[in-house]
């Protein structure tokens, strides 16, 4: 059985299945095909630092080293805050309700970065919980498993269907002058001019 988040909307308590909606199945996709002359499929690959050993794929990982070069194991990990405190862990989303209180204009929504849609399977079956929402855009904290740090999601719903945005802001860095600037005419030296002048009818 899917998961359900369960949004709390003044008295009422709503219970939906995020439904993540994927690009390919909207606009389609495209792959390329690498064929060597009899038409078999390539495989990558990499090779060693020497270029002499060949590591067939899923062979080469990531690990963590302490500053000795010795393996670390990911579980012994501690996550600190800027203070070196042991970090609170939040819980997933899915573990508890979300109330929903705190809403943002369009132009505080416009400056994410959407990096994930959910799409709330059976809000249409629930128009008390679209005509709530109406225009709003409510937001919270999301978390799809416990973490260190969430996530900023976004409820909205459009043509009777409720969907979960979720993004990070985009640093938008701005440049600009207090006042117009402008070109400052040089006048020419005459005296310097003449003299880098040049007859080409002599050459």
């Amino acid at each position: 059985m899917a998961r359900e988040l369960q949004f709390k909307l003044g008295d009422q308590l709503y219970s939906f299945s995020p439904e993540k909606v994927d690009r390919k199945k909207i606009y389609g996709w495209t792959e390329t095909l690498a064929l060597d002359d009899d038409g078999n499929e390539c495989k990558l690959v990499s090779v060693d630092e020497s270029g002499t050993a060949i590591i067939p794929k899923g062979c080469i990982g990531l690990g963590i080293l302490s500053q000795s070069n010795e393996w670390v194991d990911r579980s012994s990990l501690v996550a600190v805050d800027d203070d070196g405190n042991p970090a609170s862990l939040l819980p997933s989303s899915f573990s508890g309700e979300i109330e929903l209180k705190e809403t943002v204009t369009i132009e505080e929504f416009l400056d994410y970065q959407i990096t994930t849609v959910y799409e709330l399977y059976g809000s249409d079956e629930r128009p008390d919980f679209i005509e709530q929402i109406s225009d709003e855009i409510y937001t919270f904290t999301f978390n799809y498993r416990d973490g260190y740090e969430g996530n900023q999601a976004f409820i909205l719903q459009n043509e009777g269907k409720a969907f979960v945005l979720v993004g990070a802001p985009c640093e938008f860095a701005f440049i600009g002058l207090e006042q117009a600037g402008y070109l400052e005419e040089v006048e020419e030296d005459e005296e310097f001019s003449d003299e880098l002048g040049i007859d080409f009818s002599m050459m």
